[in-house]
Order: C-alpha cells, then sequence, then structure tokens
C-alpha cells in the first residue's frame, strides 16, 4: 500500500470515528441533579422567574420518566392553521407554513448540533383507518435524538429566542411523543462506514 492510500484510510479511519462520536446514542441516563440543572436553565433562558413550572417543564419531566440514556425517535403529527397567527403589529406574513419553515430553520442547526436531525417527513394524503373522533393531521414528522439529555440542552439554547412563536403561529395542534424503534432499517451507522469503505476501495 501507498503512503498516500494509507493517509486516506487513516483520514478515512479518523472521520468516521468523529462520526460515531457526534453520533452517539449510547450515554448514561440523565441523574436528578442533571434534570434539575438543566430544567432551571430552560427556565432561566424563558425569563421566568417564579417558583412555579409551566406545562412545557412538565412536559419534558414526562419525557425523561424512561430516559435509559440512548437515542430515541420523536414522531410529530401536525395540524396547521387555515392563516399563521402571529401577535398583533408582527411584520410576518400570514402563510402557515411560511411560518413552519422559520421555525425548522431555527431548530435544524441546534438538532444537528447535538447529534440529532430529521428522519422523515410526510404529508398525510387522506384517511384509513380513522375512528370517530379521532383527530386529523397534514403533516406527520420523525426526529431523531441522540438522548433526552441533548433534547434538554437543545431545548435550553432555544428557550428565550423567540424561535417558538413561529411553531404556534403555524401550528392549529400538535401531537409530539417519543418511541423507542423494535424495529429501524435506516443504519446510519452502517451506512456511513460502508460508505466510507466503498471511497477507499474506489480511491486506494
Amino acid at each position: 500500500m501507498s503512503t498516500s492510500s494509507l493517509m486516506l484510510l487513516v483520514a478515512l479511519t479518523l472521520l468516521y470515528a468523529a462520526f460515531l462520536v457526534w453520533y452517539g446514542g449510547r450515554g448514561k441516563p440523565l441523574s436528578a441533579a442533571e434534570v434539575e440543572a438543566l430544567l432551571a436553565e430552560i427556565k432561566r433562558q424563558a425569563g421566568k422567574t417564579g417558583p412555579e413550572e409551566g406545562p412545557i417543564l412538565q412536559q419534558f419531566r414526562e419525557l425523561i420518566k424512561n430516559d435509559d440514556g440512548r437515542d430515541y425517535y420523536m414522531v410529530n403529527l401536525l395540524k396547521f392553521r387555515q392563516k399563521a397567527l402571529y401577535p398583533p403589529g408582527s411584520a410576518f406574513g400570514d402563510d402557515p407554513l411560511a411560518a413552519n419553515n422559520r421555525y425548522n430553520q431555527a431548530i435544524i442547526p441546534l438538532l444537528l448540533k447535538f447529534g440529532g436531525h430529521p428522519v422523515f417527513a410526510g404529508k398525510v394524503q387522506g384517511r384509513f383507518m380513522h375512528p370517530d373522533l379521532a383527530d386529523d393531521w397534514d403533516q406527520v414528522g420523525i426526529v431523531r435524538y441522540r438522548s433526552r439529555r441533548d433534547m434538554l440542552k437543545m431545548a435550553a439554547e432555544l428557550a428565550g429566542t423567540g424561535s417558538d412563536i413561529h411553531k404556534w403561529a403555524a401550528l392549529e395542534k400538535t401531537q409530539v411523543f417519543p418511541v423507542k424503534p423494535l424495529l429501524n432499517l435506516a443504519l446510519i451507522r452502517w451506512i456511513v462506514a460502508v460508505l466510507f469503505i466503498v471511497i477507499a476501495v474506489v480511491l486506494i
């Protein structure tokens, strides 16, 4: 093997190692002290000073009940307003999809920073099995999070930025819940490994 080929192989190996560190997904569960510190930081960043906890902090407490330190997926069911509902005097238009895109532009960089990424996004195309009084949805999204710890850290950075104004302007209602895969064919670790191997074989 030539020196240049060896250097390429080493570089690809280091890149894959760096990817594995970033992608993570095999951490330790949150400690009680971590939970309280992260929730306090979210509250501080949001400018909340009172002793009471709002609905969002209560929802985070519910989310971390099943924390095992590992990665998980969040299913998002979205129903958009007919017109975006911004506060009076807002400079933004009334297109709900444009409002949702503004929110996505704010949150996706943070997702990537903390090892998360969208897995799937789709537009609902009618009904199939639909019980009486069941909610209707416009879009479905699935997002991978590296851990609940990372989600809380992300929320702390997002709190107080005002980005959530776009989300609630866009949505009439939403339902969000975590899932742990029983079967997952999106084996991104292996996909990236195979990609690097193919690059190495082609170039060496």
